[in-house]
């Protein structure tokens, strides 16, 4: 990936690296639980709760309206500072594909990426499909033609995120563009992943469905 000034995320100074050791993530899931995974029913559920819509340049609609798939902007606890990624798939489907910006390696890459740009994974990591550690949540609702080019975007990102960096390539930064492809409003991408989340859903007027421009 190269580097985006617009990257910046909740890890604040690099000088916080050494004392927190871990931010923005958490070591990543084994390669038979990456990517594509069945969550408990429980998980799936999503605490947003329907409120006013809000412009958008690709037609956000009313929120009371639900398409067939979806895009879930998450936050999670972590040793530190947390993690931002997103779930995405089918409604009537209780399969999920994880997607999210982290550090490979062990500790030592996450003390190192606070300094410079270490190897990334972009899969599922560990507590991702935990309810237990969910903090904030933002779903937002696609029609099939729209997730194709959606879930196209996310596949693409992945296969060109080879870094992570704490406060340049990094996981709220990684969503962000995610959310600014689906034609969202995102906030300021330097701060916690909870409160990443958390301004994103106020931002766009909680939840609804997203209708793409036409390309």
């Amino acid at each position: 990936m190269t580097n985006k000034p617009d990257r910046s995320g909740p890890c604040i100074l690099a000088g916080f690296a050494l004392a927190a050791m871990l931010a923005c993530t958490t070591p990543s899931a084994s390669a038979h639980e990456a990517n594509k995974r069945v969550a408990d029913a429980n998980a799936l559920a999503t605490t947003d709760t329907v409120s006013r819509p809000a412009p958008s340049t690709r037609r956000p609609v009313a929120g009371a309206e639900k398409g067939p798939y979806y895009v879930d902007f998450r936050a999670r606890t972590a040793a530190s500072w947390g993690h931002a990624f997103v779930w995405y798939g089918k409604t009537s489907e209780r399969a999920v594909e994880v997607a999210g910006l982290t550090p490979a390696g062990d500790t030592w890459a996450y003390v190192l990426g606070h300094l410079t740009w270490v190897p990334a994974e972009t899969g599922a990591s560990y507590g991702d499909l935990d309810p237990e550690y969910l903090t904030a949540n933002y779903r937002v609702y696609l029609n099939e033609a729209d997730a194709k080019r959606v879930f196209a975007y996310i596949k693409k990102l992945q296969a060109s995120s080879p870094v992570w960096n704490a406060e340049t390539t990094n996981c709220t930064g990684f969503i962000g563009d995610i959310a600014e492809y689906m034609g969202l409003k995102v906030p300021y991408r330097w701060q916690r992943p909870e409160n990443f989340v958390n301004s994103l859903k106020e931002m766009n007027g909680g939840r609804q469905m997203v209708r793409l421009s036409t390309e």
